[in-house]
């Protein structure tokens, strides 16, 4: 990851893979046992599923971290924190995630990381931060906006932890 000075601007330029398992492993750190919704946009290729590797990372999985087009959610469970990664990309209509039973994945103190959550739009609850995925030869940006209390005390620590 590349260190970034102080500024305004909640983003950062992410040079290959490595650095984003790397900011997925500061993300985790930033919402610790809490749980958090966040939201992971961009296109496909972007680097979504390689961010939740450095999540699943920091919390000690050691096996393959696949996104879950076909099943829609796949849980991993830590002693300290429930991660559920989601991702809606095949979902054809936002009332399918009701079948899912997605409010239950909700309700407990989880992070839940949601690629493609445009798809879900009036199901999902709000996200407590989102990430954007863009392309940047070599590499990509993320940038971050914060929707909730949560989400601006996460985007604090990951500022503070890239800072200092």
């Amino acid at each position: 990851m590349t260190k970034r000075s102080p500024s305004l601007s909640d983003s950062l330029y992410l040079p290959d893979d490595q650095a984003t398992v790397s900011f997925g492993r500061l993300l985790a750190e930033a919402v610790g046992s809490e749980g958090a919704v966040i939201f992971l946009h961009g296109n496909l290729g972007m680097g979504k599923t390689t961010l939740c590797r450095g999540v699943m990372a920091y919390w000690g999985h050691q096996g393959a971290v696949k996104s879950p087009t076909y099943t829609l959610v796949e849980p991993y469970e830590f002693p300290l924190v429930m991660v559920y990664h989601f991702d809606l990309y095949r979902l054809g209509d936002p009332e399918e995630l009701e079948y899912l039973g997605i409010r239950d994945y909700f309700d407990q103190q989880a992070l839940c990381l949601i690629e493609w959550p445009e798809r879900g739009e009036g199901v999902l609850p709000r996200a407590d931060l989102e990430l954007s995925f863009s392309e940047k030869n070599p590499g990509r940006m993320i940038k971050w906006s914060k929707n909730t209390q949560k989400g601006c005390m996460i985007a604090d620590r990951i500022v503070n932890k890239l800072n200092g």
